[in-house]
Order: C-alpha cells, then sequence, then structure tokens
C-alpha cells in the first residue's frame, strides 16, 4: 500500500490520504477546482504555479495524458489531490498515466481524500497555504509554524516567475499572417496563441524583463495580456507597458492581464476569498443578455467602482464579481474568465474577432 499523506492547512485543520506517486513533501496554497473534465490543462496551466488544487470532481487519470491537450511545456501545480486515482487510463489519445506524468516532472500526487470536506472547508474559511507531507507523528502546531514562514500569495509576482526567458514566435503554420501581435508573457496558455494564430495573427512572446524594450523596436497592430498567476500588484513591468501603450495600440488582457489593465488604469483589485477555478462558471454578457458558460482560473478580482472611464461588459451570475470591461474612448477591452478553454464549448470565441476588429483599420503588416 502506498504511503500515508497528510494535508495540513495553515489554520491547523488536517485531512489525511495516500500518495500516488514518489513521496515527497510540499507546500504552496491549497484551491479546489470544480471541472469535470480537463485535469490535464489544469496541470499545464501557468497560473496555477505554486498552487495544490483539489480537483472534486471523484474520478481523476481515468483519461491518461495526451501530446494534444498541453496548455504549455511543463506542471505548474505543486500538487493535484483527489478522491480517487485511476491507473488504468481508457481513452484512444493516452500516452502515459497521471502518475507516470507528475513523477517525471516531480509533482505531488495524492488520492484517498474527502475532496468533498476539504472543499467545503476552504469555502469557509478561504483559501489558505498548506503543506503536504509523508511526516505524521510530528505535532500540528510546529508543522503550522513551517507553513507560517512560506510567502504568502498576495505579494509575491508569480507572473515574472512564470514568463519565458527569451522572445519566441506562434504563428501556428499559418501562411495567412495578416497582424503582427505583441504577446505581454505573464504565463501564456498555448490554445490563446492557437485562436490568435487561426485569425491571422503572428505573435511574438515577449518575456516581461525585455518587453519594453522589444516594443519599442518593433511595429505591432496589437497588445495581447496574458493570463498567469498571482497576485496582479507586484507585476510592475506590465503594468507600466500597459499604460505607455494606451490608446497608441488596440490592447486585449485575459484573466490576470484583465487585473493588470485594470491597475494600469489606476483601478484596484482584491483577493477572493477562494478564487475562481473550474469550466462551469456562469458569465452574463450584458450587451446580450447571453450566458457563456466559461473557464475560471483566478483569485484576484477587479475592483469595477474604483475604474475611471470604462463600461462593465461581463459579469460572474455566481457572485456578481466583474467578468469584463472595455474603454470608453480607447481601443482596449479584456474578460476575467478564459475564452480560449472553450466549456461552452464556443460561447466566449468571439472575443478573438472583436481583438481583430480593433487591429484591421490600423494594421500595418500583409
Amino acid at each position: 500500500m502506498s504511503e500515508q499523506a497528510r494535508v495540513l492547512l495553515e489554520d491547523g485543520t488536517e485531512f489525511f490520504g495516500r500518495y500516488f506517486t514518489a513521496v515527497r513533501d510540499c507546500f504552496g496554497e491549497i484551491v479546489f477546482n470544480t471541472s469535470m473534465s480537463g485535469y490535464q490543462e489544469v496541470l499545464t496551466d501557468p497560473s496555477y504555479e505554486n498552487q495544490c488544487v483539489v480537483m472534486t470532481y471523484p474520478l481523476i487519470g481515468n483519461v491518461g495524458i495526451n501530446n494534444a491537450d498541453m496548455e504549455s511545456n511543463r506542471i505548474y501545480l505543486n500538487a493535484l489531490l483527489c478522491k480517487e486515482y485511476i491507473d488504468t487510463p481508457s481513452n484512444w489519445q493516452s500516452v502515459q498515466t497521471l502518475k507516470s506524468y507528475l513523477n517525471h516532472h516531480q509533482r505531488i500526487g495524492v488520492q484517498g481524500l474527502d475532496t468533498r470536506a476539504i472543499t467545503l472547508h476552504i469555502r469557509s474559511h478561504g483559501a489558505q497555504r498548506v503543506l503536504i507531507t509523508s511526516d505524521i507523528k510530528t505535532p500540528t502546531n510546529e508543522l503550522v509554524q513551517k507553513i507560517n514562514h512560506q510567502p504568502a500569495m498576495s505579494g509575491a509576482n508569480l507572473a515574472k516567475k512564470v514568463s519565458v526567458s527569451e522572445p519566441y514566435e506562434w504563428a501556428g503554420g499559418s501562411s495567412d499572417v495578416k497582424y503582427r501581435v505583441a504577446v505581454l508573457d505573464c504565463g501564456v496558455k498555448h490554445n490563446i496563441l492557437r485562436h490568435l494564430a487561426q485569425r491571422g495573427c503572428r505573435c511574438d512572446i515577449l518575456p516581461l524583463d525585455k518587453a519594453a524594450e522589444l516594443l519599442a523596436t518593433t511595429t505591432y497592430d496589437g497588445l495581447f495580456i496574458s493570463n498567469g498567476p498571482g497576485d496582479p500588484e507586484p507585476v510592475n513591468d506590465a503594468i507600466e507597458i500597459i499604460k505607455h501603450y494606451l490608446g497608441k495600440l488596440p490592447i486585449f488582457g485575459i484573466c490576470l492581464g484583465h487585473q493588470l489593465i485594470a491597475l494600469a488604469l489606476g483601478g484596484q483589485t482584491y483577493k477572493l476569498k477562494f478564487g475562481h477555478h473550474g469550466i462551469n462558471h456562469p458569465v452574463k454578457h450584458l450587451a446580450t443578455g447571453k450566458v457563456e458558460i466559461t473557464s475560471q482560473n483566478h483569485g484576484f478580482c477587479v475592483d469595477l467602482n474604483s475604474l475611471p472611464d470604462v463600461t462593465e461588459t461581463h459579469v460572474n451570475l455566481y457572485d456578481n464579481t466583474n467578468e469584463g470591461f472595455r474603454h470608453n474612448h480607447h481601443p482596449l477591452f479584456s474578460v476575467q474568465y478564459h475564452p480560449e478553454s472553450a466549456p461552452g464549448p464556443c460561447d466566449s470565441a468571439y472575443l478573438f474577432d472583436e481583438f481583430v476588429q480593433l487591429m484591421e483599420p490600423t494594421h500595418v503588416h500583409a
């Protein structure tokens, strides 16, 4: 039988399961994800940097891992926690088990947990720091002290940690390139780049620490601000770039990009109690009255009342938090959710079309 795993939260609450991967300790922020599918996309989403994710769907691993559904080149979360792990995948695309994939990237998997109890605790007491360990003997208060010495999610510039180190190009093999888009990489997902490429965009993915210089020396048709992990406030490189190009280029932001745009416009953000993580969040498009089924992965939110000169475009029907806005004067809009993830499946793809339409009157590249 596999070794016992102790999941200890910073408030002293603990749960017990068993490792289904190699045994190792890790820290992180514990959150829950309500997706019934797509654990591979969760694993490879850079927005999950430094998090330990509880999957509320009880059976995880049943479709294995394939080569087509990666959202990046590696696993970003620290641990995947579930009720029951399935080690015999049944899917024609599967090339390896979830266990082998996690072990290859030296990440933890724990099963046998009461995921309902963990989720209810997080909902009641909020997302918090966690220690996952095989040490079941050390007193709880001693381990909680170790947790308290770990950095909190608020104030951490995780986007800088996951941003690409060198610029690269993504055209998706398209021969019909009409626009050149600068992608400010705070942890961009591959499917965002696929959507842009399908619409005739050549994307230059720019590192946060080099983007200002690269933008100044190259002519672009539009600026895209990507998703990413953690607190938007410390990501000053991105905020300053957005301020500089406001009104000079069409700008589109997703998730963390949405929050960074709000800060650049003089607004404020705040941390949600337990965040939004899943692919079944209803969002109302205020202009049409239509409800989009959306993918969400964020722990911070925009305070719309702090923003000048914008019009709210989307609202979350779970808690009425802001899900999108458009600037009243400049070619700029952003959304908090992930239109590229397609849980709808195509409810939100129009946003990429709107970005292309903003670039149409002024595009300079054939």
